[in-house]
């Protein structure tokens, strides 16, 4: 392999949420949301650090020296992270600390430090002290009679010295901040301290007689990712159970701690946590600026994006007019959804509840990746159940982060009657696929959903996502075929319209870019999606460039391809696109892909990543109507326009900022907005 091909995924990663704080520092864009791209790009370098910076000090561990495709081993990647984190974490700093705190302060907002407060001020916070902080404080000493306390994953702490003046005794403190109280508590009228410094403020409150010598902030990221020997496992819901109380004490694979801390308390976290100096990330602003969210729901519209409220799609607006059923309009002809510009509730949610309403509707099948907390689709799943409707749910409940609380849904659609299958041995079930079947009159009838996005109402209003409500039998066959595959014992994986992974995905995605190979600078490859990074897909686009097909790439997140390289790739383009909704629509489109070798269009669920290909069950479905077809077109034409802000990647790797001053998200959103009318 040459290794001169492929960008490494790690750093690739690490690329899009500098992307991210980009945006922070991006004047244009109102204060809030700025302050929002801050606490998500901490967020997302606390799931980087739980799940990628751990699997590969898992590889170390075991001696694993097989090296990636771009030739790096673990450690050699390990070592370029750490330098990669240490800029990003002092550029973030930086712009919160000197820019965007500094400009929340001239629109009212701060965040103030204890000596900040005047003596009025401080009477009262002392009075929230007492009556609502301090008697849910647990200070645990750490001497001969007890332990180095477990930190939990993500928890901020407080390190504390405490001496004793009568007998100069010291000893070390561990004092959890809970979280039953905000991080930010405001004072009034848009200040606030943090809950730290209130408790640090009061700390001779809890050790009474004793001297605060000093302390520190800290915080530690455990290993987060389930490990499941799903082969032996008697009972998968079990055994999620079990691992998920495990990883509550899987290793620590980073600390944050704040400058101030001493080299004392500095060496006795490192030796109790038994953690790689090399680990320890140091920071100047208060640690975990996550809680910076807390902010961006302050009521203050002057400082938000002005809001787009989802359009209802014109057709179902008509048959709404005309009291006609969703199964009705879809009877006329497929229903195209662009979320969230069209109404995640007023089509999919919609679709769900008429069909457990139904009872001409006999079977309600569907799969469950990430379901959010209180879910309309769910409750409306059990409604039908209850009332005597056959209805199945596959339940991914190894969905990483969300398998606790798909294990809790689980257990309630099991209890209101719900057939409940809890995903596949050896894989992950990422596809989003509804059954609806219904009596007619005159036969059965397949309704099927198929989507790039969760069934999930509250992502539903910031990821863009695209959907797609069929009746149309030969895709009807297909999901009926996939969902016997889900919950029964079957190896027929000969779909007439659907493409799935794992078995047959990637080689029918070859076959089709090798097809515009045969056209040359006449084909066309376009492809939307969050991330590129199989070797097998990038060398077969590496062929079609080579054969002057010019390809152009939507990558929202990690892309190892290297695009514009002469010889190899002056046919490929990458660009990026970040704004106010997270992009996570996966279009793919071939020139000369249909069986009458015109366009093929497909959408669904699958990313360009080993893991979508061979270890998830996934699903595209086509799409065949000219006027869905313009849709997808005219999603192209916006991301693709010079005139919308977008990232270019070049050959080595690096992005740049490019584009004019347009907003493709909102040039989408009027284009949306404007053609309500039935299509």
């Amino acid at each position: 392999m040459d290794e001169s091909r492929y960008l490494n995924r790690e750093l690739s990663w690490l690329d899009f949420n500098q992307r991210v704080i980009e945006l922070a520092g991006d004047d244009s864009l109102p204060l809030l949301e700025r302050i929002r791209f801050a606490a998500i790009a901490s967020s997302n370098l606390d799931e980087f650090f739980q799940v990628r910076v751990a699997a590969l000090r898992d590889q170390i561990a075991a001696g694993v020296d097989d090296t990636t495709p771009d030739g790096r081993t673990a450690l050699q990647q390990l070592e370029a992270i750490g330098e990669r984190v240490t800029a990003f974490v002092d550029t973030q700093e930086t712009l919160v600390r000197n820019v965007l705190l500094p400009e929340l302060s001239e629109q009212g907002i701060s965040i103030l430090r204890w000596e900040d407060l005047d003596d009025q001020t401080k009477t009262k916070m002392t009075e929230f002290y007492e009556t609502r902080v301090h008697p849910v404080l647990t200070p645990l000493v750490v001497d001969p009679g007890h332990p180095f306390p477990y930190i939990s994953n993500l928890a901020l702490s407080v390190a504390a010295t405490v001496a004793d003046p009568a007998t100069a005794e010291r000893r070390f403190v561990r004092l959890k901040i809970p979280n039953v109280f905000p991080r930010l508590i405001e004072i009034e009228g848009g200040r606030f301290i943090t809950s730290e410094e209130l408790i640090a403020a009061h700390l001779h409150r809890l050790f009474l007689g004793m001297v605060v010598e000093e302390w520190a902030t800290f915080r530690v990221t455990r290993k987060s990712d389930l490990v499941l020997e799903e082969d032996e496992a008697d009972d998968l819901l079990q055994a999620v159970e079990l691992e998920l109380r495990r990883r509550r004490f899987n290793r620590p694979v980073r600390l944050e701690v704040h400058r101030s801390v001493s080299k004392e308390i500095l060496r006795l976290l490192i030796r109790e946590l038994e953690i790689d100096p090399r680990n320890v990330t140091q920071h100047s602003t208060f640690l975990d600026l996550t809680c910076l969210a807390q902010l961006s729901d302050l009521d203050r519209p002057d400082l938000k994006f002005r809001p787009w409220v989802p359009v209802t799609a014109g057709r179902i607006s008509a048959a709404e007019e005309n009291e006609r059923s969703l199964f009705e309009v879809v009877d006329d002809r497929a229903l195209l959804l662009h979320h969230p510009y069209e109404s995640f509730a007023s089509s999919v949610e919609a679709f769900i509840a008429q069909a457990a309403d139904d009872p001409a509707v006999q079977t309600i099948k569907m799969t469950l990746y990430r379901a959010g907390g209180d879910s309309p689709i769910l409750r409306s799943l059990i409604r039908a159940a209850e009332r005597g409707v056959q209805v199945a749910v596959l339940v991914e409940i190894k969905a990483r982060f969300d398998e606790e609380n798909n294990v809790l849904w689980a257990r309630r659609l099991e209890r209101a009657g719900v057939h409940v299958a809890y995903g596949m041995v050896g894989l992950k079930t990422h596809s989003k696929v509804v059954l609806v079947v219904r009596d007619d009159g005159e036969r059965l009838r397949r309704y099927c959903h198929i989507g790039t996005g969760n069934y999930n109402s509250r992502t539903a209003r910031a990821y863009e996502d695209i959907g797609y409500i069929t009746s149309d039998d030969a895709i009807g066959d297909d999901v009926v075929q996939l969902f016997n595959h889900f919950t029964g014992f079957s190896r027929n994986n000969d779909y007439r319209t659907l493409l799935v992974a794992p078995e047959g995905l990637r080689p029918q995605l070859i076959d089709l870019i090798e097809r515009e190979m045969e056209y040359g600078p006449e084909g066309s490859i376009s492809m939307k999606c969050n991330s590129l990074a199989d070797p097998v897909l990038i060398d077969a686009l590496y062929r079609a460039s080579d054969a002057g097909v010019p390809v152009q790439l939507l990558v929202r997140g990690i892309s190892c391809i290297r695009p514009g390289v002469p010889g190899l790739s002056e046919n490929i383009s990458v660009r990026s696109i970040l704004g106010r909704y997270l992009e996570h629509s996966r279009i793919y489109r071939f020139e000369h892909g249909g069986d009458d070798g015109g366009p093929l269009y497909l959408i669904g669920s699958p990313d360009l990543m080993p893991r979508n290909l061979e270890r998830r069950v996934e699903v595209l479905v086509p799409i065949q109507h000219p006027k869905h077809r313009e849709w997808l077109d005219q999603v192209f034409a916006f991301d693709l326009s010079d005139e919308v802000v977008h990232w270019r990647q070049g050959s080595d790797g690096s992005w740049t900022r490019a584009g004019g001053t347009g907003d493709a998200q909102h040039d989408l959103y009027r284009w949306a907005a404007d053609r309500q009318r039935p299509r």
